[in-house]
Parts: structure tokens; sequence; C-alpha cells
């Protein structure tokens, strides 16, 4: 019995299809008997049938076994989420047919919602694209396989030029469960959210990078603001009778020396105001307009303004969208912090960098000792330096929606300043 039993539709066939062959060729062996034909007859006899079996053995198993290939390729293909191709049934209707139109049928709804995802995924994609802030695909070998425009801020090129880029190669680290940078001031400015969603049935990560600086800058300007609010309140109440009373005393003694000194108490009264004056514009709205402007007549009024330095100025475009006046402020700035750093050239590049214009303002200054704290109002490395230059600088150029960076050249040969301004949607 055990030697009637299969473990497989195609054993089960032939152990089937032999016995009935068996049975019939046992038949017409005690046929031939009773009728007592000549053996030779007999034999031919059983040759034939067992070759009449053998074929329709095999023809039988080949049409059975026909109708469950062409069911296996479907499903194959159902698998590779290849809805295009069907397989057709060897019968014409019956239960196979009605399996192989239901797997049709299957095929037909997997396309519908394949399509409604990948729309729904080309859509997500669209906006992630949008996003200001950097966001990144990573496939489950951990290999760059989608950025969005925002990308730049992180890396300085576009997303493109890394495509299939390790995480190790871009600085990242997966380390228990939460993403991390290698480099430690990358780590202190940006904050890393992840989740994983499968695509084609693979895992993915989605690095969303959240830029905290700008909110920890906020909230220290709100503080800075603050304390200069209630500082200016309190001088400004008490220069203003100081200042009073020292223009009345000069104007009424006839002593020189007592006039001498009343002035000096007056003019520095005046300074004192001026300075609460500039420390509070430090983190103002400005009002910025916008217009095409000449790149050369910018060069040309920022460059007279510093005699004994030497700017070598280059462009590949005539023309910048940005507010000329504000522009011209920031260049201006770091023309003044160049020639303190006893820099004695100055390069003025104006390029394009995938949809913003690029300027770079290159010297052979001495450089920064310490770049961490640069941007920080109040803060400042000169003697006599009172913290504003910069601040202002980065606030006029985040107020173009733009981004400034600074550091300091290979070998300590000066300061490198990069500004990026977005180009208006037309022009990119």
């Amino acid at each position: 019995m055990a030697l009637l039993k299969a473990k497989t539709l195609e054993g089960y066939i032939q152990v089937k299809l032999i016995s009935l062959c068996l049975f019939i060729l046992v038949l017409f062996a005690l046929f031939a008997w009773q009728v007592e034909l000549d053996w030779q007859w007999i034999v031919t006899f059983e040759l034939a049938i067992c070759l009449l079996c053998f074929w329709f053995i095999v023809s039988f198993k080949k049409t059975i076994l026909s109708a469950f290939c062409r069911a296996s390729l479907h499903v194959d293909a159902i698998i590779q989420e290849d809805y295009n191709q069907f397989a057709k049934s060897p019968f014409a209707s019956g239960k196979v047919n009605d399996f192989h139109l239901h797997l049709k049928q299957l095929s037909e709804q997997l396309q519908s919602q394949k399509s409604h995802y990948d729309q729904h995924a080309f859509l997500v994609y669209q906006l992630i694209s949008q996003l200001d802030t950097p966001v990144l695909v990573f496939s489950e070998k951990q290999q760059l396989t989608f950025g969005n425009d925002a990308f730049i801020h992180l890396f300085k090129q576009p997303w493109q030029m890394l495509r299939h880029a390790s995480a190790d190669l871009l600085g990242l680290h997966y380390i228990q469960h939460q993403w991390c940078f290698s480099d430690e001031i990358q780590q202190k400015q940006w904050q890393i959210k992840h989740s994983e969603f499968i695509d084609n049935g693979a895992m993915h990560q989605l690095l969303v990078f959240i830029n905290i600086e700008p909110v920890l800058r906020a909230s220290q300007l709100k503080a800075w603001q603050q304390i200069i609010r209630v500082l200016g309140h309190e001088i400004r109440n008490s220069l203003t009778p100081v200042s009073s009373m020292a223009e009345t005393l000069a104007e009424a003694t006839s002593n020189t020396r007592d006039k001498m000194v009343l002035d000096v108490i007056a003019e520095r009264c005046l300074h004192l105001q001026s300075f609460v004056d500039r420390y509070s514009s430090i983190s103002q709205q400005l009002q910025v307009n916008c217009q095409w402007s000449a790149v050369n007549s910018l060069i040309t009024s920022v460059s007279s303004l510093h005699s004994g330095l030497n700017v070598e100025s280059s462009s590949i475009f005539e023309n910048v969208w940005a507010d000329k006046a504000l522009l011209e402020q920031v260049l201006i700035n770091l023309l003044k912090n160049a020639k303190e750093a006893k820099a004695t050239k100055v390069a003025l590049n104006f390029s394009t960098q995938d949809n913003f214009y690029l300027i770079e303002v290159i010297d052979n200054g001495h450089g920064f000792a310490n770049l961490d704290n640069l941007f920080v109002p109040l803060y400042s490395t000169k003697p006599q330096g009172q913290g504003v230059g910069l601040s202002l600088c980065r606030n006029i150029i985040e107020q173009h929606h733009g981004v400034v960076q600074l550091y300091n050249n290979k070998k300590g040969l000066g300061v490198t300043v990069t500004i990026l301004l977005p180009i208006p949607t037309d022009e990119a």
C-alpha cells in the first residue's frame, strides 16, 4: 500500500494511471488465456497496450500539469509585481478555467491598488522635494535612494551626486535605534527624526533633519533683545536728564575747563545713546526689497570703500536678485573684517549652485581662532569689536531666504565666507 501513496500530484497521477494500465494488462492476459490465443499474439498485443498506456500516461500528465505550470508562472509574475502577464487556461471552461480567471481578476485588482499606491507615493515624494528641511531615504542596505532639494544644506551638493552612497560615507550612523552624525558640529545643529516604511517589498528608512540652530538662536535673540530692551530703557531714562543738564550747565558756565568737561559728558551721553540704538536693531525685521542688480556695479561700489585692499572678482552672471543696499552692506562688512584681519587680497566670486546664487568672499588674512560663536550677537574676537557686523550679515542673508557660512581656509591662509541666495523660479 505504501507504494501506491504519493506525496506529489505528479506522483499521484503516475501511480493511479500505472495501476489502471496494469489492471488492463492483467485483464487482457486473462482474456487471452481463456480464448487460448497464441503466445506470440499475446506478447504483441501486450506490447501494443503498454505503448498505448505509456502515451496515455504522458499525455494525461502533461495536460493536467500544464494548467498548474501556467498558474505558477502567473503567480510568479504577481510576486514580481508584474500584473500585465496573464496565464491562459488550457481548458475553455470548468474549474481550471475558473481558477485562471480568478488569478486574472487578482492581477487586475493588485494592478489597480499598485497604481493608486504609486500615485500616492509620487505625491509624497513630490511634497518631500518641496520641503525646506532636508529629507533622506535609505534602502534596507543603508544606501541613499532619495533626497530633496534641501539636501544641499547638509552636504553642499545635490543628492543625485551621492545616489547609492552608504550612510557611513555621508557621516551618518545608526546606533541604538537612533541616527546621528559622526561630526559633532552637525550633530549639535541638526536633530534627526526617522521612521521606517516598506516600498516594493523592501524596508526603507526615512530621515528628516530638523535644524535646531534657528530655534536656539531665536530663543537666544529673544533673551538678548529682552535684556537690551530693559537696559536700553533704563539707560535712556538716565541719559536724557544727564545730557540735558550737561548742556544747560555748559551754556551757563564761563570756566573753560568746566565747559570742556560738560561737553565731554554730553558727547559720551550721545555715544552711549547710539550704542544702545545699534544693539537694539540686531534682530530687527528688515524691509527687504529685492530687484535685479548689476553684479559689476555691486563689486565696484564695495571695492572702492576699502583702499589698500586688492579685490579680485569673477562672475558667471550679470545680475543678481537681491536687495542691493542690504547685500552691499553685507559685502562691505565682510571686506572690513578681512582688512582688520590683515588681509591684503580678497576674491569675490559670483557663481551658481543648483537653484542658488553662490557668492564667495575669500581673503588671505589670519583667520579666526574660534568659529563657534562668530555669529553670536555681542560676541567679538577683536579688542574693540562690538559683535554686530556678522550677526547683521546673517540677519540680512536669512531674510533673503539664504544661507551664510564661514570657515577658515586650509593651512590657516585666511577665511572663506559662502553666501547662498535663492534664484527666482523663472530664472532657475
